[in-house]
């Protein structure tokens, strides 16, 4: 836990058109998969490209073991107190790993504030649930089991029930061999290592983009460049799993603040975690609040259902027009996101090796361009202050979470500076709070 809350960072509005630089990268993306030339098409289709390994953290590494012990709680009903809902009931794979309904249903019945979220890919992404208020899947993992609208499980209750069976047990020994116990630790564990193996099966587009010319229609390709161009839609649904792991206001109706709460921050009210695409055919209706029945409702909202306020995303596209055939194509790419035959997760898991840290750079300043930290890895001497500068098109919040330190810098809105001291030596993890995927790691020495 932070031992106290540093004093607001101070903010300082630089010249103008310092932050126009960051939408250079992401606006060249689109021209280029619009501009139609292969050669640019071939870079757009890279930014979708599969990975070939799952990512694990160190204190969770993965095991087959563990894989099994999750993948029988998380079917396993007497997570919830009444034995009559597993994770599995509402996080179907037929159904995109969510559930049908515009609003879940736990033990009482009635619907649920938001939409059941899909589950796959999730290994990539930091931040879990529409509002990011788990900062791993290990946090999320216990949320439902505990929410008195879910599962209504206290944690003790469920500990002292699995523990009475001896195969479960077994399989919490086999998993965790140097702690072979039910524990709420354990149960989350498990839990988090099978969602991290749900990644989605390859479909046409993967086949295309790993070379296969003929895996796409002419129609299909088309409604990609529209996808990754003039529409827009890449600007969040990008990279392999098709979201940007970001918070975006998306312009839909209602009083739900989403990431707003969670950060107490108003500049992030409305913002909602963008979902990934894959197995988008199955997992309707869309939207964090279901309201949505089909791909063509959420095309039209974007074209002129937005509601205009201040905390709209600056990823999104104004005043979007799509012609009748514009649409057409590009619900005919969506649907190439969506396995053919049964969507079933990998037998085989093959984990990501450890991402190498680039060297420290011994610098004082860092910038934010494109929903990155530039350098991303710096060291700083024990006194020293660092100011980020905001050279992006969209506001950002910087947080650090950690006994020594703890720090939010509010709304740092393109083109202003914020200010950071270290008076101790230690690690320090900085990461924006609406784009949880921009991390910047501060090595501070003596």
């Amino acid at each position: 836990m932070a031992t106290g809350r540093m004093r607001r960072p101070l903010t300082t509005r630089l010249l103008a058109l310092v932050f126009l630089a960051g939408g250079l990268c992401g606006a060249a993306a689109a021209l280029a998969a619009s501009a139609g030339g292969e050669a640019a098409l071939e870079v757009a289709k890279a930014r979708f490209r599969r990975p070939a390994a799952i990512p694990f953290p160190a204190d969770n590494p993965y095991s087959d073991q563990k894989r099994t012990l999750g993948d029988a709680l998380f079917h396993d009903t007497r997570l919830s107190i009444d034995n009559s809902l597993s994770c599995a009931s509402c996080h179907d794979r037929d159904k995109g790993f969510a559930d049908g309904k515009a609003q879940g249903r736990g033990v009482s019945g009635q619907a649920l504030k938001r939409h059941t979220p899909g589950l796959w890919n999730l290994a990539w992404g930091a931040q879990s649930f529409w509002d990011g208020r788990a900062r791993s899947l290990e946090e999320q993992a216990t949320g439902p089991i505990t929410n008195p609208d879910e599962m209504a499980q206290p944690l003790d209750a469920l500990v002292s029930r699995l523990s009475g069976d001896a195969e479960l047990e077994r399989k919490f020994a086999a998993a965790f061999p140097r702690e072979p116990q039910v524990t709420v630790l354990n149960i989350a564990r498990a839990l988090a290592t099978y969602e991290r193996t749900l990644v989605s099966p390859e479909t046409r587009f993967d086949r295309w983009i790993g070379g296969d010319a003929k895996a796409l229609t002419e129609q299909e390709i088309a409604g990609f460049r529209l996808f990754a161009g003039k529409a827009g839609c890449s600007n969040c649904h990008s990279g392999f799993a098709l979201t940007d792991n970001a918070f975006h206001d998306i312009g839909l109706p209602g009083d739900d603040r989403g990431r707003g709460v969670v950060l107490r921050l108003p500049a992030a009210d409305h913002a909602f975690k963008t979902p990934g695409l894959r197995e988008i055919g199955r997992s309707a209706p869309y939207m964090h609040d279901g309201s949505f029945a089909t791909l063509d409702d959420v095309l039209r909202h974007y074209e002129s259902g937005v509601i205009d306020r201040p905390t709209l995303s600056r990823d999104l596209p104004r005043r979007l027009q799509l012609a009748d055939p514009e649409r057409a194509v590009l619900l005919a790419f969506l649907r190439t996101l969506t396995t053919e035959t049964e969507p079933r997760p990998p037998d085989r898991i093959v984990v990501a090796a450890p991402v190498k840290r680039a060297p420290a750079a011994r610098v004082t300043t860092v910038s934010q361009s494109d929903k990155a930290f530039s350098p991303t890895h710096i060291a700083l001497r024990r006194g020293e202050r660092l100011w980020i500068v905001n050279n992006d098109t969209r506001t950002h919040n910087v947080r650090v979470f950690d006994q020594v330190l703890d720090f939010d810098s509010g709304a740092q809105e393109p083109g202003e500076t914020v200010e950071i001291p270290f008076p101790k030596a230690g690690s320090f993890l900085l990461f924006c709070g609406i784009h949880p995927n921009m991390e910047l790691r501060v090595e501070v020495g003596q």
